[in-house]
């Protein structure tokens, strides 16, 4: 496995994250897709926190697929999957104490695509986990393991966590001076941009929780009410707005098909954490 760490790059990232807990449990099918537990034949293998948070931060995607299958350690394996332009593989192993224990365990995730796509991942991952991914259990095993130093890997995550919200802060000013230049030219839709406002303070109090999800679907509401007020207006919105629906869940269900939403794997909501500030 190729060692070191890699945040904002203009084509790749490689980040590594300490595993806390094993679950959810899965199943993995004749073909080597990851699916939900409890499917009569499929082996059963541990996802783990990161992996979860890793999928459902990715969005829909093409089913996850095993590169290198789990064996007698159910928690060890490799897998692979993409969504859109944004392709990830995460690599599930063990760095100390011989993988007796959840936090054993580490995750690499090297994911490939647009950056500013691979830095809302990345702010998603590291929210949803309400945690600080790259502190470890031990340090020292850590290093080794990753070949990167502690510093290293807290400014790979901390720079793609701040790329992402410079981007989502950007859009929002984006739309905010359009909404200026319409405030006071027809009183008709004084109604819709109110609307505009509002959606524009529920993003800056979401950008402010670092929920991206959220800030992007504050800023389409802001722009649909802008088209609204003037369909003229022409404001694209950043590579955020391939925002995914969260909300549909398969957890308990057998797939019909090979189309498998790696964005599903949670069944509850998950509560995002500011980080950037910790130490």
């Amino acid at each position: 496995m190729e060692l070191g760490t890699l945040g904002v790059d203009p084509s790749r990232t490689v980040l590594w994250a300490q595993v806390t807990d094993g679950r959810p449990k899965m199943s993995i099918d004749g073909e080597l897709r990851l699916r939900p537990d409890g499917i009569s034949g499929n082996e059963s293998l541990y996802l783990g926190d990161v992996g979860r948070a890793a999928l459902r931060s990715l969005g829909p995607a093409d089913p996850p697929f095993f590169d290198d299958p789990p064996g007698y350690d159910e928690q060890k394996w490799i897998l692979s999957t993409s969504s859109g332009d944004v392709s990830m593989i995460i690599a599930s192993s063990s760095y100390w104490g011989f993988g007796l224990l959840d936090k054993c365990f580490l995750n690499r995730i090297e994911m490939t695509g647009p950056l500013s796509l691979r830095a809302r991942i990345t702010l998603d991952i590291a929210a949803s986990l309400g945690r600080n991914p790259w502190e470890p259990t031990f340090q020292r095993l850590f290093r080794k393991a990753t070949g990167s130093e502690m510093n290293e890997h807290k400014d790979a995550w901390q720079g793609l966590i701040e790329y992402a919200r410079d981007e989502m802060n950007e859009e929002i000013q984006t739309v905010s001076q359009r909404l200026s230049q319409l405030k006071g030219k027809d009183s008709e839709i004084e109604g819709i941009l109110s609307k505009v406002s509002e959606s524009l303070d529920e993003a800056r109090a979401a950008l402010t929780d670092h929920n991206a999800p959220a800030v992007e679907r504050a800023i389409g509401r802001a722009i649909q009410a802008l088209v609204e007020a003037d369909p003229s207006t022409e404001i694209r919105s950043s590579e955020f707005a391939a925002s995914v629906n969260r909300d549909a869940k398969w957890w308990n269900e057998v797939p019909k098909s090979d189309e498998v939403d790696a964005s599903h794997l949670l069944e509850d909501d998950v509560p995002l954490v500011d980080m950037t500030e910790e130490e």
